[in-house]
């Protein structure tokens, strides 16, 4: 006899929208197709790249739980595991919101002017599903015009404006691509064959974004140079990434960036971005383009060589390792190479 067509499963929702603005607050939808019967889940303690536990669930609150005409109970298991009290035979539906008021490159920020977010403080994880497809759907805020999002996820029905939805292959591969929402400069070029966007919120008015966007892509060139050179221009072996995103909040006062798979996230005073119609930039340009290149360092060093610790993340507790010297070490060595 013929075998049956295996059935694809399919993925997990996550719908983010804004809650409310001047409070700082994101809803989240998750639809589990296929919930197993009292379905656990779970929300990151830590982010890879920034080793210290976070407590992201400290964020997360009104959890409510919908199976068609049902409403399951729900047990909170410790600080950041929940068991939802459900049966296997009807699709899942959780609601919940996040307050988002930390302005760094770790967790999540929202407010009247800018959205942003790593899935590692929005997206509870589905246990035993970690490894299905996932998708996440953007929906931009009826209260603001002009707003944009950009994430390094694969596009799967993406509008002009950069909401829409997102495909991400794993749970890791979607804690590992940040968004970034909000009225924002933003530019292209190749570096390598690969095609690389940089986007910039905050900038001022006097921004030199092309001269930014010239010193990034011999950054790059360079970087993809060392890690994949061979003979003449051509590479010896083709890069780990498809595209790439450089995400830059320019701030009064900050600095520090977090490394993706594809993509940063990255935070600078405004006073250090370029400038048009000067003869000099400031001191601080050259810092910046120090941090731009550490982190795509990371690329390679950090995201595809890790040690077996790494090789699979717990997100529910610490993950040791001794090589952070290396890690931090080496990639600082060469950023200013």
């Amino acid at each position: 006899m013929p075998k049956k067509p295996s059935l694809a499963a399919a993925p997990l929702h996550y719908r983010v929208e804004v809650a409310d603005l001047h409070a700082h607050l994101f809803r989240v939808t998750l639809t589990i197709p296929r919930p197993d019967a009292q379905q656990d889940l779970t929300l990151p303690v830590w982010i890879p790249g920034s080793y210290m536990v976070r407590e992201f669930s400290k964020n997360l609150q009104k959890l409510r739980a919908r199976q068609g005409a049902r409403t399951p109970g729900i047990q909170q298991l410790d600080k950041c595991s929940w068991r939802v009290l459900c049966a296997s035979d009807a699709p899942l539906l959780l609601e919940y919101e996040v307050y988002a008021f930390d302005h760094s490159v770790r967790t999540a920020w929202l407010d009247a002017s800018r959205g942003f977010f790593n899935c590692t403080s929005l997206c509870l994880r589905v246990e035993g599903q970690t490894g299905q497809p996932h998708e996440l759907e953007l929906v931009p805020p009826t209260a603001r015009t002009g707003w944009q999002a950009a994430t390094g996820l694969a596009p799967h029905k993406v509008r002009a404006n950069g909401f829409g939805r997102y495909r991400a292959a794993d749970y890791d591969e979607l804690a590992d691509s940040p968004v970034e929402m909000g009225k924002f400069w933003q530019g292209e070029f190749r570096a390598g064959g690969i095609a690389h966007r940089f986007i910039v919120a905050g900038a001022a008015p006097s921004f030199d974004g092309q001269r930014l966007l010239d010193d990034t892509r011999r950054i790059c060139e360079a970087q993809i140079r060392f890690w994949h050179g061979g003979p003449g221009k051509r590479l010896a072996s083709r890069p780990p990434h498809r595209n790439y995103l450089f995400m830059l909040n320019a701030v009064d006062e900050g600095y520090g960036g977090l490394e993706h798979r594809n993509s940063t996230a990255l935070i600078c005073g405004r006073r250090d971005l370029p400038r048009s119609g000067v003869t000099s930039q400031p001191e601080g340009y050259g810092t910046l383009l120090g941090l731009i290149s550490h982190e795509y360092f990371h690329t390679w060093n950090v995201k595809r060589l890790r040690p077996v610790e790494f090789a699979s993340y717990d997100y529910t507790r610490e993950n040791h390792t001794e090589l952070l010297w290396f890690f931090e070490g080496f990639t600082s060595y060469y950023d200013d190479v």
